[in-house]
């Protein structure tokens, strides 16, 4: 390193595993600083106090307060949980409110704009300020819309500290009415085009990709895929310019190998590809979970977020076909209404063959990746996907549309089953390709064999980020 002091890193984002998740950013933002430990890089993760995050971590630390964050007082306090340093922004006013995250009752919040703007406001301060115990960051990582504005917050200030701005999911994208600027603290001169702006509106994922340094995305198909109109959601002109520029770079997720491994995941019988009898054991108390018969095909398993972008309702017109054919499934998901109401018929029509969880349960995703034969990720755009990544190091063949991440990390035929005509149809013909080699149980071993093999961990890509870092800061 340049320097003779280890580099510090502010990662800022909305979740954080294993203090709070909604999905994949929380195990990217939680595993990615023990990745970067060993290369230098020493990081803080600042996130929203929640209620459900204060009373996990108990007893904490003041390092920063602020008398009137966006409409009242809020501190910073620390504490680690699993070896993962936390900054936790404490303003009640904005964060002590029932549901989740984002929403309650099925609605987003509406002041979201303003909660996360807040969380960007005071990254952009610690950064510039430092913290009580002399800790300032020489780089600010932010993660997906709800941190966009801290790019923009270090812009306005004058400060030198540079920011890197991560795209998870590009279609969320912070939008604000554009009579927010006075509120959110952001001036009027910049609510243009080529900034603020927005068709008529605000977008805080707009801000950041304007402002940062660098921008990143998850996967490098991905990077490639957010430049055209078809995945770009309005952005693509923005990401196109920073592209050009040579200043967007796809660096492909990881998964934290500490705790999806099924030689030491303490939810299952432990196996490995040299021994996989725990597997089997695995296949037999999944079934017996679901109360689904033991299926002469494959027993498939998806673990998602139930919506349009997802594929399911080309998962359910898919799925009776792969049934009959002599396949099953187990479902662990929640979000659209219908979907799950149509999971639910789905399952009354085949009861030894397709059962439904909703909701989520993290030590039962494990279960599911151990028991299962197939995952199946049949996403019409996956920026990067871990639910692949799972299956492959758990010996269950993924089964993923060729797209983002999905592509960069399948190889059809070797470790999985990929599929480019992105339809029921598509999906139909993968599955029946899947039932077919199910029948050669030796290629099908070697398939899974090849999977488990893979590299999905950490190592490659958080020395990508640690070089970009380095760069950056130089």
């Amino acid at each position: 390193m340049a320097s003779s002091r280890r580099r510090r890193v502010l990662s800022v984002a909305s979740e954080c595993a294993p203090f709070i998740k909604t999905g994949g950013l929380a195990d990217v933002v939680g595993a990615l600083p023990g990745a970067l430990d060993p290369l230098g890089w020493s990081s803080r993760v600042l996130m929203p106090a929640y209620p459900a995050v204060l009373e996990k971590v108990g007893r904490s630390r003041r390092l920063w307060r602020d008398p009137d964050l966006f409409g009242g007082p809020a501190v910073v306090r620390t504490a680690t949980i699993d070896g993962v340093s936390v900054l936790l922004l404490d303003a009640p006013h904005l964060f002590d409110r029932p549901g989740g995250p984002y929403i309650v009752d099925g609605h987003d919040h509406a002041d979201n704009h303003v909660r996360f703007a807040a969380l960007s406001w005071a990254a952009a301060r610690i950064a510039i300020e430092g913290l009580s115990d002399r800790w300032r960051p020489d780089l600010v990582h932010a993660h997906d819309w709800q941190a966009g504005l801290a790019p923009s917050y270090l812009k306005y200030a004058g400060s030198r500290v540079p920011s890197i701005m991560t795209i998870h999911n590009i279609a969320f994208q912070g939008i604000f009415a554009a009579d927010q600027l006075d509120r959110l603290r952001l001036p009027a001169w910049d609510f243009t085009p080529d900034a603020l702006e927005y068709h008529g509106h605000g977008s805080a994922l707009k801000a950041g990709l304007v402002h940062a340094s660098r921008v990143t995305t998850v996967s490098r198909t991905y990077a490639s895929e957010l430049a055209t109109p078809e995945f770009g959601f309005g952005l693509e002109g923005v990401v196109a310019s920073r592209r050009d520029r040579g200043e967007l770079h796809g660096i492909l997720n990881g998964i934290d190998t500490a705790v999806w491994n099924p030689e030491t995941d303490p939810h299952i019988h432990s196996y490995s590809a040299s021994s996989l009898a725990g597997k089997a054991a695995a296949r037999r108390a999944l079934l017996h979970e679901f109360s689904l018969a033991d299926p002469v095909g494959p027993l498939a398993v998806v673990v998602t977020r139930l919506s349009h972008q997802k594929g399911i309702d080309m998962l359910l017109a898919a799925l009776p076909r792969f049934v009959e054919s002599g396949g099953a499934v187990a479902v662990l998901g929640s979000g659209d209404h219908h979907d799950e109401r149509t999971l639910g018929e789905l399952a009354a029509r085949y009861p030894a063959s397709v059962g439904v969880g909703i909701g989520y349960d993290e030590p039962l995703s494990h279960r599911m990746y151990a028991g299962g034969d197939l995952v199946l990720v049949p996403s019409r755009f996956e920026p990067c996907g871990l639910t692949q990544m799972y299956g492959l190091t758990y010996g269950a063949l993924p089964l993923v549309a060729s797209t983002g991440g999905l592509r960069d990390t399948v190889a059809d035929g070797e470790t999985g089953f990929v599929f480019d005509d992105i339809s029921a149809a598509g999906l139909a013909g993968a599955l029946d390709r899947a039932l077919a080699m199910w029948a050669d149980q030796p290629a099908w071993k070697r398939m899974q064999a090849a999977g488990m093999a893979s590299r999905v961990d950490w190592a490659a890509s958080a020395a990508q980020y640690a070089s970009l870092f380095s760069e950056v800061v130089a």
